[in-house]
């Protein structure tokens, strides 16, 4: 029988603060087909851990190959190593509640392919994120710096303002003139050029977005104009390839600082990609560690710093960090499928750690609806079973879990982004 902390949990709309969703013209033109939905994701890096050769798995997401039995039997071993993980459970659920399938077979794999093109019509996108997964909107990094409205779900989709490319060190002066006219040729005119991108952007932006993590060390250093405008001047006269790593570093920790002041100035909060890297055989643990940013907070007391995936696996000294200092919050964004249990169990010691006002519940992190769909549901599982056994153990009342239920999962989001601004704003632009 259904508790009444599990239907507060599955009614409430949750709040998405993380996607890379394509956008719906790719959707209904290039969408996947079955293969491409189901493993299109996070999984193929446990395939790659659990023995699935480069080759087979080149083929599970080729579709222009009609053999979908064929396909899927290349990697038939290493899913059944798999299917237990996050990222395996939640291929499950795309199955089990898109196509009907409850078990992954290449005969019902390929009885299946059909019910892509029944996904492939307008609105189902929105359907599946809004209707089935009762997502309350969902908040969009496409790698960009437009925020423009969308219109297949204006005042649902949402979009950050992309600010990876500057925070390590990469100067696009040819996409920064098309983006803002200026010419960015010395240090005065890359700041114009960041001013005027915000001014263009940033009233339709729900936050500012950046996974630098994946290209340099997340540790971050005062630079002086003088020093920046000396690593600007080798970025502009060399190629990328002969940019030095002190160089690319000293440019980037400026124009990141550049960014934060920017956030405070246009009140958008800044998101930063910390912990684990997607993929496999190139994450340097030592760069990912959320600690490692501690002079850039201390910098800037007056910013908003979103703290995304919950550094795993340094979840503990996030949890410190977020204790310490008032300006950070934590996004359990792709750690529900990274590492279920590490997730439930850090919602737990969190609530009894840290102000319970500074925790975001999910983010789904993936490209295609179904995945995101299924993402929030195995995010509302974790949120369940963390706090039905905060209630079993004592620690909380059910009324209690209901009220942090609510926090996490819509409330804190809404107190931390300007959602209902950002979408006035975005119908004016409509």
């Amino acid at each position: 029988m259904a508790t009444d902390l599990a239907h507060h949990i599955q009614e409430t709309p949750l709040v998405d603060t993380h996607e890379h969703l394509k956008r719906e013209p790719e959707w209904l033109q290039d969408g996947p087909d079955i293969l491409q939905d189901l493993f299109g994701n996070y999984v193929t890096a446990d395939l790659r851990t659990a023995g699935a050769a480069p080759d087979a798995m080149q083929r599970l997401l080729d579709a222009s190959d009609p053999d979908v039995a064929g396909r899927f039997g290349g990697i038939e071993a290493a899913w059944h190593a798999t299917r237990f993980t996050g990222y395996g459970e939640a291929v499950r659920l795309i199955a089990r509640h898109v196509y009907g399938l409850d078990e992954l077979s290449a005969e019902g794999l390929a009885a299946a392919q059909g019910r892509t093109a029944e996904l492939r019509r307008p609105g189902e996108r929105y359907r599946l994120l809004r209707g089935v997964a009762n997502l309350d909107h969902v908040q969009t990094d496409d790698f960009r710096w437009p925020c423009l409205p969308d219109h297949s779900g204006i005042g649902f989709f949402l979009y950050d303002l992309s600010w990876a490319s500057f925070c390590r060190g990469d100067i696009d002066v040819r996409a920064i003139h098309a983006e803002t006219g200026v010419d960015v040729t010395d240090l005065p005119s890359l700041r114009s050029a960041m001013e005027a991108i915000f001014a263009k952007h940033a009233p339709c932006a729900i936050a500012v977005k950046s996974q630098h993590a994946y290209a340099r060390t997340l540790r971050w250093s005062e630079r002086s104009d003088a020093e920046a405008a000396a690593a600007l001047e080798r970025v502009l006269r060399r190629p990328p390839e002969e940019i030095d790593t002190a160089t690319g570093l000293c440019l980037g920790d400026w124009c990141w600082a550049r960014g934060v002041e920017l956030t405070i100035e246009h009140d958008l909060p800044f998101k930063i990609h910390t912990g684990y890297y997607a993929g496999n055989d190139r994450m340097p643990a030592p760069w990912i560690a959320a600690g490692n940013m501690c002079a850039l907070f201390a910098r800037y007391l007056d910013a908003r710093f979103v703290l995304m995936h919950i550094a795993y696996p340094y979840c503990d000294e996030l949890a410190a960090l977020a204790k310490h200092y008032p300006n950070i919050w934590v996004d359990l964004c792709w750690a529900w499928s990274i590492d279920p249990y590490s997730a439930g169990d850090f919602v737990r010691r969190f609530i009894h750690a840290v102000p319970i006002n500074k925790l975001f519940a999910f983010g789904g992190d993936t490209g295609w609806p179904t995945a995101a769909m299924a993402y929030a549901m195995q995010a509302r599982r974790g949120i369940l079973a963390a706090l039905q056994a905060e209630v079993a153990d004592g620690s909380l009342t059910e009324r209690e879990a209901m009220a942090i239920a609510s926090r996490i999962m819509r409330d804190n989001q809404y107190a931390c982004f300007d959602v209902d601004g950002t979408r006035a704003n975005i119908r004016s632009a409509a």
